[in-house]
């Protein structure tokens, strides 16, 4: 019954939009919309790009984005959810109410020159290793478009625009769905950079993120080790506990380790250690039951070094839950955009990235990818807009930023998010999503189809954030 539900949603947004040969008129001003303002686009993200402002450090790069939203006549609200670098800026007024989520956090270590060899901008700093320079702006962009669509009196309803920050550590979206900042929402948007350009109808990894301290006794390594009980070997017993345990997990598990802190100097026997761990499972079930286990090996090494332990939750996320309604809705209008083209500078400063990396030399592939078959177990990475998916239909899409096979979270992200590669990526999303959210107000049918679709997954669960009780974990003096 499932599969014949979706089926016939498919046929009928299919049926809707599927014989458009040509843009219309009014998608052709949204498309307009982008291109008018490019060169202030690409003049932001350059910005952004150059801050790389890593979680919750974002001040500047929120404050660009929410200063221009307010400029062209959004309604902004700063500071939300005790995060002061998230914020909303909103337009219209009534329903449909549509979100389009924005990040533009850094990754710490990853600086990089816009040059297709590893120099960094500025060595030990963050970058923009995962695009989020562009991700903030682009989603902005295609706000705007459906702004001044309203504007003009082709639609009507409201758009929401999310700057939302810290997605690379603390999940700030956690936070905000915590509050209920999404719950009012009929259907949300977001597109993340690629290294290819399609309707992302696949799911993410659920995860869950926890520190286990342990604290012993210490003593002169040399003259009476046999006075100290050594929290590093409690630390060092869960790790190889935990590596036991890789034998007996499902495919679908992913388990991190980072030994944070271990002891100060060789001659003391260390009192206390303080590993971080993260659990990933394509199922937020199989996640929980993995973290489960997990917390036991770490009871266990703890009883073999006798020693004391404690383990704090850091925070958890959800797997996406995906709307293949929206999705095709999505495919439509990529294709109705077509291609993204390449000039020969940007094809050899590709493969000149791809020869760096020990990548073959296939440039970038700018064309739309086919709507694929959603995969029971996809693999990849992690996203707190997975938790967005469990409260409202959400749409999701990916566009070429970076060469074919790119390293991600690296310096070959952030190179390309600095240059015209990186630009016509997000210039493409922000128009693809324009005319997606302007589908979506022109079609109460759609939206209807996509909410039925979003009950039909989610069956009975009820969402949760995983998150510990109090606020989020802002930097002392922000």
């Amino acid at each position: 019954m499932h599969h014949l539900f979706l089926t016939l949603v498919f046929l009928l947004i299919a049926g809707t939009f599927g014989h458009a040969q040509q843009m219309s008129a009014a998608k052709a001003r949204l498309v307009e919309s982008v291109d008018s303002r490019a060169s202030r686009y690409i003049e932001m993200s350059d910005a952004i790009w150059a801050l790389a402002e890593t979680a919750f450090e974002e001040e500047a790069s929120a404050r660009i984005l929410a200063d221009y939203a307010e400029q062209v006549g959004f309604r902004v609200s700063r500071n939300l959810a005790g995060m002061p670098t998230a914020f909303t800026a909103e337009y219209g007024s009534g329903e449909p109410i549509i979100g389009i989520l924005g990040e533009f956090d850094a990754l710490p270590g990853t600086s990089q020159q816009a040059r297709p060899k590893k120099a960094p901008l500025r060595e030990g700093a963050a970058g923009h290793g995962c695009g989020h320079n562009l991700f903030g702006v682009g989603s902005l962009a295609a706000a705007i478009a459906v702004k001044e669509a309203m504007d003009r009196g082709e639609i009507s309803g409201t758009i929401r625009y999310y700057g939302t920050p810290a997605e690379e550590k603390y999940f700030g979206k956690l936070y905000l769905a915590r509050e209920g900042f999404f719950d009012d929402l009929d259907a949300c948007l977001d597109w993340h950079p690629a290294d290819k350009t399609e309707a992302d109808v696949q799911s993410s990894l659920a995860l869950v993120d926890f520190v286990v301290e342990f604290r012993g006794q210490a003593a002169h390594a040399a003259a009476d080790p046999w006075n100290g009980r050594s929290a590093a070997d409690a630390m060092e017993l869960m790790s190889a506990g935990i590596n036991a345990y890789r034998e007996h997990v499902r495919p679908s598990v992913r388990i991190h380790t980072h030994m944070q802190q271990a002891g100060d100097v060789v001659n003391v026997v260390p009192d206390y250690a303080r590993f971080w761990v993260r659990v990933r499972d394509s199922k937020r079930d199989g996640m929980l039951a993995t973290y489960a286990r997990v917390r036991k090996i770490a009871e266990g090494a703890a009883t073999m070094a006798d020693v004391d332990y404690q383990i704090t939750l850091v925070s958890g996320l959800h797997e996406v839950l995906v709307n293949r309604t929206g999705g095709a809705v999505m495919q439509q209008n990529l294709e109705l955009l077509g291609d993204i083209e390449y000039t020969d500078e940007e094809i050899a400063f590709a493969q000149a990235i791809q020869e760096a990396t020990g990548k073959e030399q296939r440039g970038l592939d700018g064309t739309i990818h086919p709507l694929r078959e959603t995969l029971e177990n996809p693999g990849g990475a992690s996203s707190d807009v997975g938790d967005v998916s469990w409260l409202v239909p959400e749409i999701r899409l990916g566009v070429t930023t970076a060469p074919i096979g790119t390293p991600w979270h690296s310096w070959a992200v952030v190179a390309c998010g600095g240059m015209s590669i990186g630009h016509k990526g997000m210039l493409q999303a922000a128009k693809a999503l324009a005319l997606t959210a302007y589908d979506l107000y022109r079609s109460h049918e759609t939206v209807t189809a996509m909410q039925a679709e979003f009950r039909e997954r989610k069956g009975g669960a009820v969402y949760q954030a995983i998150l510990p009780e109090g606020p989020p974990p802002i930097p002392k003096g922000k």
